[in-house]
């Protein structure tokens, strides 16, 4: 088993896209849960009420499944899995467009306090309990901030470890228990942990495009914070957990893609014009089976930057920004393929096809646009860009 760092001068192991026994089986008991519980109708009701996220839902996926604590070392509570575990969620919440704070939570979250050293009792107590489901824990970050492109904090910590400061865009912040807050102290960047209930926090919730995925503006005036690392410690934890959020994310895109495929191939094979159905129309087929190999290598790629994650080889900063600058973009082109070939039908509230839409473009934002990841890339592979 391995925490998914990369080993400095270690070869790149072969990758392996290929799905074991263990993730098909947790594949499958994802996807019944959601199934029962996530389908398209019922997440279209949630979102006309005011609550963030399925609260049942996600203790089903996060204590009875144990998905919560995938990446978490089993000392700690967790699975002891990795990356590529926790990308199989992610394809599956990403077919449903589940409303639940999984990649922020389970993955970037944890990510995060793992960079920190569980070895600290104030780094193992959150990490247990984000492994049991207990509480839900948030990157105090902007949704669109990149790997690699780490900006210095707005937030400012005094000595004292009251922080002050003002971070727009986080994802899923009002639903939040714990906020992880990367901060400015004299000394340098630190890393801190926040109660989202504490004095001196105050959550803003604001319209995002995606409303299966809430944003909020998070402000900082004097409240407590627990110090959980400083220096480039604390810097590298939440670079390495951007970086794995970005790769995982691939693997929700990929779901979504996916979704969009098979729905889009369904209605067109039961849809008829001119007493034939419309699917067998030589046009639509080109169009379908173009999609098609765009998701085969979306697939691909998602899956090679899970395994590069889990196996800590040292080309993951390439696997992600490949993923990201591929998946990205499919997950968009397989949306708005599935809006318009289901003509009328798919431009309405009652048909879940805009839901997809929406989260293949905010998640097209989301830890870097694809242009941001293509450059990250040329440089990694040391090609001027133009």
């Amino acid at each position: 088993m391995t925490d998914g760092t990369p080993r400095p001068g270690a070869p790149a192991p072969d990758p392996d896209l290929l799905y074991s026994e263990e993730e098909e089986a947790l594949r499958a008991a994802v996807r019944s849960l959601l199934a029962d519980r996530s389908a398209p109708a019922t997440v279209l009701a949630g979102l006309e009420s005011d609550v963030a996220y399925d609260t049942g839902l996600w203790q089903a996926l996060a204590t009875e499944i144990g998905t919560a604590g995938l990446l978490v070392p089993e000392k700690l509570g967790g699975q002891g899995a990795s990356a590529r575990e926790a990308a199989v969620v992610l394809e599956e919440l990403g077919r449903s467009v589940a409303p639940v704070p999984y990649l922020t939570s389970a993955v970037i979250a944890v990510t995060a306090l793992l960079g920190c050293g569980a070895d600290s009792a104030d780094v193992a107590a959150p990490l247990a309990a984000l492994a049991a489901g207990r509480t839900v824990g948030a990157l105090a970050l902007p949704l669109p901030t990149a790997p690699g492109a780490l900006p210095d904090p707005v937030v400012r910590a005094a000595t004292d470890g009251t922080l002050t400061g003002r971070v727009t865009s986080v994802a899923d912040a009002a639903s939040a228990e714990l906020l992880l807050v990367p901060a400015q102290c004299p000394d340098g960047p630190a890393l801190y942990a926040v109660e989202a209930a504490a004095d001196g926090v105050r959550t803003e919730t604001v319209t995002p495009l995606d409303l299966t995925r809430p944003l909020g503006h998070l402000t900082f005036d004097g409240a407590h914070g627990r110090l959980l690392a400083t220096g480039d410690r604390a810097r590298a934890a939440v670079e390495r957990a951007l970086l794995t959020g970005a790769g995982l994310l691939a693997s929700e895109q990929l779901g979504v893609a996916e979704w969009c495929l098979a729905e889009t191939v369904r209605h067109t094979a039961e849809r008829t014009q001119f007493g034939r159905p419309v699917g067998s129309f030589q046009a639509l087929k080109h169009r379908m089976a173009a999609l098609w190999l765009d998701v085969a290598s979306a697939r691909a790629a998602a899956r090679y930057a899970a395994d590069a994650l889990a196996a800590g080889s040292p080309d993951a900063p390439v696997a992600v920004a490949v993923a990201q600058a591929y998946c990205a973009p499919v997950a968009v082109r397989a949306a708005e393929e599935c809006v318009q070939l289901h003509g009328g039908i798919g431009m309405t509230w009652e048909h879940p096809a805009h839901l997809f839409l929406k989260r293949a473009k905010s998640d097209e934002l989301a830890l870097g646009s694809p242009g941001r990841h293509r450059d990250a890339l040329a440089g990694l592979v040391g090609i001027d860009a133009p």
